[in-house]
């Protein structure tokens, strides 16, 4: 039984994903015995709650089953959104975290705002516009207790 391409199943949901008012952030192939584990990760702005991650897994699994992308081989489908320590790469995954606080390298500040050119950060009281040409990943920190929106 041959395996399940990345690429083949990525390029497949793309646009059934994209329909679905979603952005594909990844599709990981693995094998589990028999069977391929296909693990999907979508966002949107606004995020992804339980209802819609069950709406958008049901649209991929559809796509699946009618293609044959997955081969002969039997498959387990999770669908998922990102978590919180996924690196921020894109535009969009800087704009759907305004308001975290993250680390970029050495710059460390809360994102007030981020557009295709890049971000503004607020550092040590002050904005800063970062363009993302010299801003590394982003990584956002996790906050227990952030009384009053301090930074």
């Amino acid at each position: 039984m041959a395996t399940v391409s990345r690429e083949r199943v990525r390029v497949a949901l793309e646009p059934v994903v994209a329909a679905a008012g979603f952005d594909l952030e990844d599709v990981a192939v693995s094998v589990a015995g028999r069977r391929s584990v296909i693990r999907v990760i979508v966002d949107r702005d606004g995020g992804a709650d339980m209802d819609a991650i069950a709406a958008v897994s049901r649209v991929v699994s559809e796509a699946l089953d009618s293609t044959n992308v997955t081969g002969e081989r039997p498959y387990t489908l999770e669908v998922t959104s990102p978590g919180v320590d996924r690196p921020l790469t894109e535009p969009r995954h800087w704009r759907r975290n305004a308001g975290r606080l993250v680390v970029a390298g050495d710059v460390r500040g809360r994102i007030v705002s981020a557009d295709d050119d890049g971000v503004t950060l607020l550092v040590d009281g002050a904005e800063r516009v970062v363009s993302y040409a010299e801003l590394p990943a982003g990584q956002v920190q996790i906050e227990f207790d952030r009384a009053g929106g301090a930074s």
